[in-house]
């Protein structure tokens, strides 16, 4: 039989059940807009300092930007940019910004073209330290910048520990690599991979036998020339993911030395060359 202190116990397990739900979702909500507000002020922050007080025009129609929503490892988060405009020595994408804006260094890369060697699509893959709006900013050679951005769901990225034997690694530290299609002609637009063996340490990364963190060593910049031409260059930080890779389009006119030098961090300095026709150098 039901008793009276028993509805009023009943009643009153309902009503503080309904204030916790009340409370949690009213938490939930207050720590959203907390988290949206400081990601803006951080953009905000990220923005100033790239461009000061210029403007900034919605991207779609000039930039492709291709990622995952859910990565599935946050420490190698793949990356695909697109070119929507015809480029020419008049009119071209200089630089573009790659931005990850709540990781501990939210510029990853900046790339910056010439204008002689048009480009069609560039691809890498960079760590994602928390959920985030992933950005490319196209600065374009008339002065006019343009964004697209995708939210990324992805934690730990930036301190995530390399599952690489570290003798095996020091061993190939440095080495570079150029994949070439097999088969090409001058003119062609050559789908080339660039490849470069190196850890890329953040900083972050903690080492459970020495029980220490592992000092940054990360490549600091990139640069590719043709015939002594400049390619592209490419200033980067601890975002990019480790063993960094790069994909991009690349048009020959003539014979000649596809040259790669990167640099690191403690100021070592790495050299690759590929002839074109197609013969790799050490």
């Amino acid at each position: 039989m039901t008793t009276v202190s028993n509805l009023k116990h009943n009643k009153l397990v309902r009503k503080v059940v309904q204030i916790s739900l009340s409370t949690f979702f009213l938490c939930t909500l207050m720590i959203t807009t907390l988290s949206a507000a400081e990601t803006d002020g951080r953009w905000h922050e990220i923005k100033t300092s790239l461009f000061g007080d210029r403007a900034i025009q919605n991207g779609e129609d000039v930039i492709g930007l291709e990622t995952p929503y859910r990565a599935l490892d946050a420490a190698v988060v793949p990356i695909s940019i697109e070119s929507k405009i015809a480029q020419s020595q008049d009119n071209y994408i200089k630089s573009l910004y790659l931005v990850i804006d709540n990781n501990p260094s939210p510029i990853a890369a900046i790339f910056h073209f010439p204008g002689k060697h048009n480009w069609q699509s560039l691809s890498t893959r960079v760590r994602v330290n928390a959920y985030t709006d992933l950005r490319v900013i196209a600065e374009i050679s008339d002065g006019n910048i343009y964004m697209v951005n995708n939210y990324v769901k992805a934690s730990g990225g930036c301190s995530a520990p390399s599952l690489k034997d570290p003798a095996a690694a020091a061993a190939h530290l440095g080495k570079i690599k150029l994949k070439l299609p097999k088969a090409s002609g001058l003119g062609d637009l050559l789908s080339t991979q660039l490849l470069i063996k190196h850890p890329n340490s953040s900083g972050l990364q903690f080492d459970q036998i020495s029980r220490q963190y592992i000092p940054a060593n990360f490549i600091r910049s990139i640069q590719v020339t043709f015939n002594d031409e400049v390619v592209f260059t490419a200033d980067s930080d601890i975002s990019i993911s480790e063993d960094p890779s790069i994909h991009f389009g690349f048009r020959p006119e003539e014979e000649g030395v596809l040259k790669v030098e990167v640099k690191d961090s403690t100021g070592r300095t790495f050299n690759h060359s590929v002839d074109l026709p197609n013969q790799e150098k050490g």
